[in-house]
C-alpha cells in the first residue's frame, strides 16, 4: 500500500522510511505506479497514487529502496482536439528519471493513437517494451567542484563524447566512445595543449532515436532528441563494473576541473523526443500534453513547431519552467556541469500570442537563481518559428553563437571571387565582435561566440574541399543539411594529392583559424578541425554514428605530421591570445580614438587610414592597436645619470590582412616590430618571433600576419 507521501519533490526520492513518488499532471484522472522486475520487462504490482495536490499525484511506497524499476500509467480524457491524450494502455517515463532502463526500439507499439485512425487511442499494452525508470540512491557525495574562467580567457571547443574518443588510440580499448574516455589523461592533454579552457559537450541528457531513423537502421549521433532530462546518457557508459552512467560522468566533470577547465553540456529543452501527432507516445504527451506542449490554437490536436522536430516545451507552464529549472540545478548542482549551451534558444522564451521575450520567464528564473545564475549561459539564438532569429537580443550575462561572424569569414576568404564574398566593412565589424548586435545594455564582446565551423555543417577541412555537401548516407536524397555554405574546393571536389590543392587548403585552414582567435570576442573551435577531420563531405551528419564522425587520430601525434603541425599552429594562436590583452578585451574599443591614445585602428596597406570608400569592397587592411605613438621612442646614449624609471607603455600590435588572389604590399607604422605569427607557412616565424628590418612587408595571398612592438 501506497502511503499519502508529499507533492514534493518532484521524481522518485529514496528516504530512510521509503521511496516518494511525485508527478504533475494536473489534468490526469488518476496516476497509477507500475512496478517491474529488475530487468524492466515484467509488470510486478499496480498502485494507484493515493493523493492529488496542486496538480501533483503522490504518494509513499514504504517498502521500496533504491533499485527499484517503475513507470506510470496516467487515465484521463482521450481528446485531441482538447489537447489530452491520455492513454492507460501506454507506460510512461517519469520526466524526472535519474537513471533509465531499456530503450525506444521505434515500434509502433509506442503510438498513443491507433494506426487506422489517429483520432481514437490504440489499447495495445506496451508494458514489456516501454522506457522505464530506476530509483537511485540519494547522492552522499561532496558537492561538485566549478571551474570559473575569466570572460578575457575563455577558448570552448565543441566536441562529442563518443566521436571524440572512438578510435583514440591512446585510450584503453574498452573505454573508448565514453565519458571515462574523455577523461583519459591523453585526451585532456590534447585539448590542454590547443590552448582549450572550456569543453563544450554535444548532448548528453538520454534521448530516444526517431522512428524514422531506426527504420533506416540509423541512430540520432549528435543526440537533439532528449527524453530524460536528468539522466546521462547511457550510451556513452563504459560499462565498468562498479560504475554507472552518472558516477561516470561525475568522474570526467572531476577530471575536468582538475585541469582548471570548465565543463558545458548542450541541453534541449525546447522540444522532446516525442515529436508531431503522430510520434510516439513516451511520456509528457501521456502524462499531460495539454500542460507540457505548445499546442496550435486553432486545431489542439496539433503541435507549434518552431524547432522543426514536431513539437515544443511551454516553458510559459509553472510545472513545465520547473521541470527545466530543476534539471539544470541538478546537472549544475550534483553532475559538476560549469555551464550550459541552450540548443534553439528562442523557443525558451516565446509565447504564442507574443512571440519571443528576453524577458520571459526562463530568463527571469535563471537570473534570479543562486546557483544557475552564476553558471557560463550560451544561446543558440534561432529557431523556425516567425521571428525566430534572435542574434544579440538575449539578456545580459548569456553568450550567443554568431552565426554571422562564420559566414563572414567564409565569405571574406573563400568567396572573393563568387557570390557570398564580405568586404572588408563585414570583415571589420564581425572581427570587432558585431557591436551591432552585443554593444547594448552593457553586455561585453565576450558575448559573441565566434565560429567558423560546428558540429551541423562542414567540418574546417571539408568546408575547403567540397563545393557542395554530400549527404546520400542520411537517406533523404541529399536534400538536408544546408545548402549554403559558402565553401570552396579549391578547384577539386573531395579529396586530392596535388600538391598546390593541398597547399591551397592548408594555407586557407590557417587563414581562417587565425582570424577566429585573433578576433574579439569568444572564439570556439570544432573539436578535429585541428586535426584534419574530414566527414567526406556530409553536413548533416547527425545520424551517422560512425568513421563518418568518428575522429580519425592516426598521424595526430607525429610531429611531422600535417595533423600534428596545424594543431601545434592552434596552440600558438592560443598562445598569442593569451599574450595579447588587446585581443581579448571585455571593453568596446572606441570608435575614434583621440591621438596619442590606447585604440584600435584600422589602415589601408599604404599605412593611411581607412575612408569611408575603403570600406566597400577590398581584400586588405592593417589594424593596429595600441597607441599610433607606441614603440616609437628610442634610446640615446648619454653619459648623464639616468633619470627615474618610468612604467612602460604597452606594446602595440598590428594585424595584416590579406584576403586577395595576389601578394599584397603593406606599409609599417613607425616602431621597432617583431612577427609573432604568419598563416602562410612561407612566412610564418614558427615560435620564434623574427624582428623586421623594413618599413615595408609583402603579405602573401589569403594569409594573416602578426607583430608586436
Amino acid at each position: 500500500m501506497l502511503n499519502p507521501g508529499t507533492s514534493h519533490p518532484l521524481g522518485a526520492t529514496a528516504t530512510q522510511t521509503g521511496v516518494n513518488f511525485a508527478l504533475a499532471a494536473p489534468h490526469a484522472e488518476k496516476v497509477e505506479l507500475c512496478l517491474f522486475d529488475p530487468t524492466g520487462t515484467h509488470e510486478q504490482q499496480r498502485l494507484q497514487l493515493p493523493e492529488f495536490t496542486d496538480g501533483i499525484w503522490h504518494g509513499q511506497l514504504p517498502s521500496a529502496r533504491p533499485g527499484l524499476v517503475y513507470a506510470y500509467r496516467v487515465h484521463g480524457p482521450w481528446s485531441p482536439s482538447e489537447g489530452h491524450r491520455f492513454n492507460p494502455s501506454k507506460l510512461l517515463l517519469d520526466p524526472y528519471a535519474r537513471e533509465i532502463v531499456g530503450s525506444y526500439d521505434g515500434s509502433d507499439l509506442f503510438h498513443g493513437h491507433a494506426a487506422t485512425d489517429p483520432t481514437q487511442r490504440d489499447t495495445r499494452d506496451n508494458a514489456s517494451i516501454a522506457l522505464k525508470a530506476r530509483v537511485v540512491s540519494p547522492s552522499t557525495t561532496r558537492a561538485p567542484g566549478h571551474a570559473r574562467i575569466p570572460a578575457t580567457d575563455r577558448v570552448i571547443c565543441e566536441l562529442h563524447v563518443r566521436s571524440h574518443t572512438k578510435l583514440h588510440p591512446a585510450v584503453p580499448a574498452p573505454l573508448r566512445g565514453s565519458y571515462a574516455a574523455l577523461a583519459e589523461p591523453a585526451v585532456l592533454d590534447h585539448l590542454q595543449r590547443l590552448g582549450v579552457t572550456t569543453l563544450s559537450l554535444m548532448p548528453v541528457q538520454h534521448r530516444a532515436d526517431e522512428e524514422r531513423l531506426l527504420a533506416m537502421g540509423l541512430t540520432n549521433h549528435w543526440g537533439y532528441n532528449t527524453i530524460g532530462w536528468f539522466a546521462p546518457e547511457a550510451r556513452y557508459w563504459s560499462g565498468r563494473p562498479g560504475t554507472t552512467p552518472a558516477g561516470e560522468f561525475r568522474a570526467l566533470a572531476d577530471a575536468v576541473h582538475a585541469r582548471g577547465m570548465e565543463l558545458v553540456i548542450d541541453v534541449v529543452y525546447n522540444h522532446s523526443a516525442e515529436s508531431d501527432e503522430l510520434g510516439p507516445t513516451l511520456s509528457l504527451r501521456g502524462i499531460d500534453n495539454a500542460l507540457y506542449y505548445h499546442l496550435r490554437a486553432d486545431d489542439r490536436a496539433l503541435y507549434e513547431n518552431w524547432t522543426g522536430t514536431g513539437n515544443c516545451l511551454n516553458l510559459g507552464e509553472p510545472r513545465v519552467l520547473q521541470l527545466v529549472m530543476d534539471s539544470l540545478r541538478f546537472w549544475a548542482g550534483e553532475m559538476g556541469v560549469d555551464g550550459f549551451r541552450f540548443d534553439l534558444a528562442p523557443v525558451l522564451g516565446r509565447a504564442t500570442a507574443t512571440g519571443f521575450d528576453p524577458r520571459a520567464p526562463f530568463f527571469a528564473a535563471i537570473a534570479q537563481d543562486p546557483l544557475l545564475s552564476r553558471t557560463l549561459l550560451i544561446a543558440e539564438p534561432w529557431d523556425i518559428g516567425p521571428g525566430g532569429y534572435r542574434l544579440g537580443e538575449f539578456p545580459p550575462g548569456w553568450l550567443e553563437w554568431n552565426d554571422r561572424f562564420r559566414d563572414t569569414q567564409r565569405g571574406f576568404w573563400l568567396r572573393q571571387d563568387r557570390e557570398g564574398r564580405a568586404g572588408l566593412g563585414d570583415f571589420a565589424h564581425r572581427f570587432a565582435a558585431s557591436s551591432a548586435q552585443f554593444a547594448h545594455d552593457g553586455r561585453s564582446p565576450a558575448a559573441s561566440v565566434n565560429f567558423v565551423t560546428a558540429h551541423d555543417g562542414f567540418t574546417l577541412r571539408d568546408l575547403l574541399s567540397y563545393d557542395t555537401r554530400h549527404n546520400e548516407a542520411n537517406g533523404e536524397n541529399n536534400r538536408d543539411g544546408h545548402g549554403h555554405n559558402l565553401s570552396r574546393n579549391c578547384g577539386v571536389e573531395g579529396p586530392s594529392e596535388d600538391p598546390a590543392v593541398r597547399a591551397e587548403r592548408l594555407r586557407l585552414s590557417r587563414a581562417l583559424l587565425a582570424a577566429l582567435m585573433l578576433s574579439q570576442g569568444t572564439p570556439m573551435l570544432l573539436a578535429g578541425d585541428e586535426i584534419g577531420h574530414s566527414q567526406h563531405g556530409n553536413n548533416n551528419a547527425y545520424c551517422q554514428d560512425n568513421e563518418t564522425t568518428w575522429l580519425h587520430w592516426v598521424g595526430s601525434t607525429d610531429p611531422a605530421g600535417e595533423p600534428a603541425r596545424l594543431s601545434a599552429f592552434v596552440a600558438r594562436l592560443a598562445a598569442l591570445r593569451r599574450a595579447a590583452p588587446v585581443l581579448r578585451g571585455t571593453r568596446w574599443w572606441p570608435a575614434d580614438p583621440a591621438p596619442g591614445t590606447a585604440g584600435i585602428r584600422w589602415l589601408r596597406p599604404d599605412g593611411t587610414p581607412m575612408q569611408p570608400p575603403d570600406w566597400e569592397g577590398g581584400t586588405a587592411l592593417a589594424i593596429l592597436f595600441g597607441s599610433l605613438e607606441a614603440g616609437t621612442a628610442k634610446e640615446t646614449p648619454t653619459s648623464t645619470p639616468s633619470p627615474p624609471a618610468t612604467p612602460k607603455a604597452a606594446p602595440a600590435w598590428l594585424l595584416l590582412v590579406n584576403a586577395g588572389a595576389r601578394a599584397q604590399p603593406f606599409r609599417l607604422p613607425p616602431g621597432a616590430w617583431r612577427c609573432v605569427l604568419a598563416s602562410d607557412p612561407a612566412i610564418d616565424p614558427g615560435p620564434e618571433p623574427s624582428v623586421v628590418n623594413a618599413t615595408e612587408v609583402e603579405i602573401p595571398p589569403s594569409s594573416l600576419w602578426i607583430a608586436t612592438t
